[in-house]
């Protein structure tokens, strides 16, 4: 009887060991973050969920301001007149790595559009180490302490990571998805975007 009980034991551990691993890799968010904090109820994996904003809908100006990975200061409020697609992310975060080359390509190609990370979690060596693999063509704003999510958060909620907005070309926020972006999604609101300035 206590060999069975024994091995109820070690079963229910187990059992508990492996659902608290499924959990913890469901979303891609560790709980400790300075943004998790900021957003009040933690980051959680998005759906990819796209919403758009018609032009006299749309809240803002946004500017976002803060220094990249390499020690530059960078101010959306310089980039006045162009799109920018805004990246939340961080090294670790699976969706991210599945979504950076789309990223990458789109940065790549699209005149009139400038593209800008936010990283929430990762010091210099981890964030590098990301966009020299993925070779990132713009830069991303370190905030581990949540100012810039912050900043954001009255504005446009940013609950998962990632999360991508789109700011038109005076900074209004034109569209968000919430989780990872599709390369073809992305385009298309882009697109939108720059068509009104057309």
């Amino acid at each position: 009887m206590r060999g069975k009980t024994v091995k109820v034991v070690q079963w229910v551990v187990v059992v508990g060991i492996v659902l608290g691993l499924v959990f913890s890799l469901a979303a891609c968010a560790p709980a400790e973050s300075g943004a998790a904090d900021v957003v009040g109820q933690g980051y959680v994996s998005g759906d990819g969920s796209v919403q758009t904003y018609d032009a006299g809908e749309r809240k803002g100006p946004v500017s976002i301001a803060g220094t990249d990975f390499e020690g530059k200061d960078i101010d959306t409020a310089d980039w006045a007149g162009d799109v920018v697609v805004v990246n939340t992310w961080y090294a670790s975060c699976a969706p991210c790595r599945a979504e950076a080359p789309d990223l990458v390509a789109l940065a790549n190609d699209k005149d009139g559009v400038r593209f800008l990370g936010i990283n929430t979690e990762d010091d210099a060596g981890a964030a590098q180490a990301f966009q020299r693999t993925f070779e990132i063509p713009y830069p991303s704003i370190e905030d581990r302490t949540g100012v810039v999510i912050a900043g954001l958060s009255g504005v446009v909620p940013l609950q998962a990571v990632p999360s991508t907005v789109v700011l038109d070309q005076e900074g209004y926020v034109a569209a968000r998805v919430i989780g990872q972006v599709e390369g073809s999604t992305l385009e298309a609101l882009v697109d939108e975007v720059l068509a009104e300035a057309a």
